[in-house]
């Protein structure tokens, strides 16, 4: 009766959702749905597999750089316009510097450019850029915003989870390394299953925990859910551009995605476990301590019995303390024998073995008399008399793995509560995209959890699949133009905001598949496009440039390149750069830069001892889901709860604030004034046209130049004290503060 009354429910639902959004007027069956689906304009579009699209003809053939121009020209023509002017040689520059580096061309790099006047000269500057370190260093971060990445737990302790840097570095070299966009995906979703040998693709799989996470819930069952469900709603948003999770209680109301959608998602991640002591060290090293290990072992292990023996009985006690908070069937859980456990109690004795069995020796020992104290103490020391044998430890990550027998059950929720459930499901595909199924050649073996995640895998990255591919360029696109393609980058369906050019869109997920799935590929033909490389500033006195002001004022068709601002990120980096401080060191533990004055206590940080550690780059600073680093902050940082695949952009008041009186601007305006100074052997034009150039990635003008020294001279004269390197300090930190510091034009 129960699954009758579900199965009506979801009909019923589909048929009213599609009712109300244009596409079916009559009843309609489950069954059916997929055949009237695919008449609707929308999904004839989104939900069907790309195709390799005619390159269009175009007039304009002298703009034509590649295949892009072709497609953008095309919409342009059909509206009696045209591409803007070419952006001139500096602006491109710092443009396309910024876009792959995330940090402005060098005095250097710009004269370089600048006097070679060969017809490959940007296309080489474009191959050094995305050949540079750097490159990897800036785009992780727009990945990183996806998928939510922070290193902490967020809520009210916010935990920090030490191993979570490991997985910004993988983002980061994987990036460098172009490492196939299909590979990427596989490998942080089942890294485990498919590469368990490599060190790489277990770091990989921390993708798969960077959910906020109350670390002391007493409510495990509904812990458990709500990280399943994160990582459901995660995977849709990511890798398929939809909102899963808005299935999550109900059936989609807009989008043709069933409740039982959702679960059948959540069903491929139902078997996995949390792993924080995975070595990421070659086969030969882990076996080495793994030898060596067992050597220690078996000469502490009398000692050992003997310590454990001491505090049995705290431990004990600490344990049942611990594990009362938890309500009965949660005991019940980590208290049946681990034989006898289910899968699924299998997963709740775990999560609650992190707060039950959390207390170390050491204080346990506290609880133990004068004389239990002492005989503690003594045989501590002649544990550590062995401490010659022990391996150093190997470093770990923050990964997953699965149960290794059988898979929890998943079921349709009523209401997405999880005390609720109806039918069980098993694990699959939403229906509305059964056609783009592939065949999967790793099926989950008989009775084990195994291979749930590769199947899930093998679909995303399907030629055949319609979205992976497409959502994956549109992330691009948007980051260099400004706006994708689809302008609601996590957002495909009905609700998101429709293609201005579904066959370019098209063309590039099918360009990206045919060459190994090089992101850098792409990159390099979004950036050395015509379409990219026009100018952004408008001439309205110009008659096809006024005619485009009023046909296509929000510049849908890219008619001239859009005008952007930095993220808090860049900003900060930016100034470490011009300032010659940036530290360019990559991997490790993230840093903690100086605070502001008047942050939280509670959440703040000690910053670095060395100042050079402190100014790294920005990716590299301790993301905390609960004191986000200011000046970050301040310039729309994402809350790190959830997926962000666009930025907000605001303008506010502390923002102006904290460039102006913020630690940051002032401290390196100074350091980099005392290097002009030292440089250029005092005030002189050359230091203030060098100026222009380290900061905004262009020649100064002779009025600049003129009223640059004027500002200094009345600077040394309003000090009393003629103190020049303060008085250029002032003047590098108006630099800073200019409109053209923080936008890319």
């Amino acid at each position: 009766m129960q699954s009758k009354l579900k199965s009506q429910r979801v009909n019923w639902r589909f048929r009213i959702t599609l009712l109300f959004t244009g596409v079916l007027t009559l009843p309609l069956s489950v069954a059916e749905a997929e055949g009237t689906l695919e008449s609707s304009t929308h999904t004839e579009w989104a939900f069907r597999s790309p195709q390799k699209i005619a390159v269009p003809q175009v007039k304009s053939r002298d703009r034509v750089r590649n295949v892009i121009d072709s497609f953008i020209l095309k919409s342009l023509e059909a509206q009696g316009l045209v591409l803007n002017l070419p952006a001139d040689r500096s602006t491109l520059l710092r443009r396309v510097t910024l876009d792959l580096t995330g940090l402005p061309p060098t005095v250097a790099e710009q004269q370089s450019f600048l006097s070679d006047n060969s017809p490959e000269a940007y296309e080489r500057v474009v191959d050094r850029l995305l050949g540079s370190p750097e490159f990897g260093a800036r785009w992780a971060q727009h990945w990183l915003d996806v998928v939510r990445f922070a290193e902490t737990d967020g809520f009210k302790s916010d935990q920090l989870r030490p191993n979570a840097y490991r997985y910004r570095d993988y983002v980061v070299d994987a990036f460098n390394a172009d490492l196939p966009y299909n590979r990427f995906i596989s490998q942080q979703l089942a890294g485990d299953e498919i590469e368990p040998d490599n060190p790489h693709a277990l770091v990989a799989t921390g993708l798969n925990r960077l959910y906020p996470d109350e670390d002391n819930a007493a409510n495990l069952f509904q812990r458990r859910q709500e990280i399943l469900d994160d990582i459901t709603e995660t995977t849709g948003l990511a890798f398929l551009g939809l909102t899963m999770g808005c299935a999550k209680c109900h059936d989609h109301k807009f989008d043709s995605i069933l409740q039982e959608d959702f679960f059948r998602l959540q069903a491929f991640f139902s078997p996995i476990i949390e792993r924080d002591d995975v070595q990421i060290a070659s086969m030969e090293e882990r076996e080495d301590y793994a030898r060596k290990y067992q050597q220690w072992e078996a000469a502490t292990a009398e000692v050992r019995a003997k310590i454990d023996n001491l505090i049995a009985a705290p431990r004990q006690e600490a344990a049942t303390f611990s594990l009362s908070k938890f309500e009965p069937a949660i005991q019940e859980c980590y208290l049946t024998a681990p034989e006898k456990r289910s899968p699924y109690q299998q997963q709740i004795a775990l999560i609650a073995a992190k707060q039950v069995e959390k207390t170390n020796a050491k204080t346990l020992a506290n609880k133990l008399g004068k004389e239990g104290k002492q005989q503690f103490e003594k045989l501590s020391q002649e544990l550590d008399s062995y401490e010659h044998l022990k391996p150093e430890p190997l470093p770990t990550a923050m990964s997953i793995a699965n149960l290794d027998a059988g898979s929890p059950p998943t079921y349709l929720l009523d209401g997405g509560n999880w005390k609720n459930p109806l039918d069980e499901v098993q694990p699959g595909f939403p229906v509305f995209l059964n056609h783009a199924q592939p065949a999967v050649t790793h099926k989950p073996r008989a009775g084990t959890s195994a291979g749930r995640r590769t199947e899930l895998v093998e679909w995303l990255t399907s030629a055949e699949h319609p979205l992976t591919a497409r959502v994956m360029v549109n992330r691009l696109w948007q980051h260099h133009l400004g706006r994708g393609i689809v302008g609601t980058p996590n957002d495909f369906g009905i609700q998101g905001e429709p293609p201005t050019h579904p066959e370019l869109l098209d063309w590039l997920a099918v360009e990206l598949m045919a060459n190994d799935w090089s992101l850098k590929h792409i990159h390099r033909l979004i950036v050395t496009s015509s379409t990219y490389c026009q100018a952004s500033r408008i001439d309205t006195s110009d008659q096809s440039q006024s005619l485009a002001t009023r046909v296509d004022p929000n510049n849908k068709l890219w008619w001239h390149a859009q005008r952007r601002r930095l993220e808090g990120e860049a900003i900060r980096d930016s100034m470490l750069s011009v300032a010659g401080q940036v530290n360019l060191q990559q991997r490790g533990p993230s840093v903690q830069p100086k605070l502001p004055s008047g942050v939280s206590k509670r959440y703040a940080w000690e910053p670095n001892e060395k100042l050079e550690e402190q100014r790294r780059r920005s990716i590299y600073v301790l993301v905390k889901r609960n004191m986000r680093f200011p000046l970050f902050d301040s310039f729309d940082f994402p809350d790190m709860f959830n997926s962000c695949g666009c930025r907000t952009q605001s303008t506010t008041p502390p923002q102006a604030l904290l460039m102006l009186n913020g630690d940051d601007s002032l401290e390196l305006a100074d350091v980099w004034a005392r290097e002009l100074c030292t440089t250029f052997n005092g005030l002189n034009a050359s230091l203030i046209e060098f100026s222009y150039a380290a900061a905004l990635g262009r020649p100064a003008t002779r009025l600049e130049i003129s009223h640059g020294l004027q500002f200094v001279e009345q600077q040394m004269i309003e000090s009393n004290a003629g103190d020049l390197p303060a008085s250029v300090s002032d003047f590098c930190h108006a630099l800073f503060n200019c409109n053209e510091f923080i936008y890319i034009d």
